[in-house]
């Protein structure tokens, strides 16, 4: 429950946001949107930690702002919704900067701890020119993540993806 004005709040300059971008007149955007992914997930903060990640992202068209969500799996399982800002970098290229929460559960560690946290989600996603396919990396830094320690964790993950 302590963690609700987290989600408030990042809901809230999402929503913001995404006002102000839908004032100013139009500009190219990147020419892809949302996405379905997989690939590996490498944390570095408890010993390294290896697993899996399950990628989710949907663009919102009209502006700057997409809706993420990543699976991390391995020893434990975490889910990590995020609101991100997208910089378009060229009609392939998007780089992003979001901000969401942690939701890691059961008794061991995820890559990115073992408890609610607040994170912060830098990135870049790729699309292959004439295709479907879209490569993506990121990284995940969870602050206050671990139950007995409270420290900061970091996992690392990319793969690829496919538009819809």
């Amino acid at each position: 429950m302590k963690y609700i004005p987290y989600l408030v709040s990042v809901l809230g300059i999402g929503s913001v946001l995404s006002l102000a971008v839908g004032t100013q007149t139009a500009q190219a955007q990147v020419a892809y949107g949302s996405y379905v992914g997989i690939g590996p997930t490498v944390g570095f903060t408890d010993g390294i930690r290896i697993g899996g990640v399950l990628a989710f992202r949907y663009k919102l068209l009209e502006s700057p702002i997409s809706f993420r969500a990543q699976a991390l799996i391995g020893n434990n399982t975490a889910v990590v919704p995020t609101v991100s800002y997208d910089f378009p970098l060229n009609w392939q290229t998007d780089a992003y900067l979001g901000a969401g929460l942690v939701l890691a559960g059961g008794g061991g560690s995820s890559p990115v701890g073992d408890k609610i946290s607040f994170a912060l989600q830098p990135g870049i996603d790729y699309v292959v020119p004439n295709s479907n396919t879209v490569l993506f990396g990121n990284a995940i830094i969870a602050f206050d993540a671990y139950r007995n320690s409270g420290g900061t964790a970091v996992s690392v993950q990319g793969g690829v993806g496919l538009r819809f």
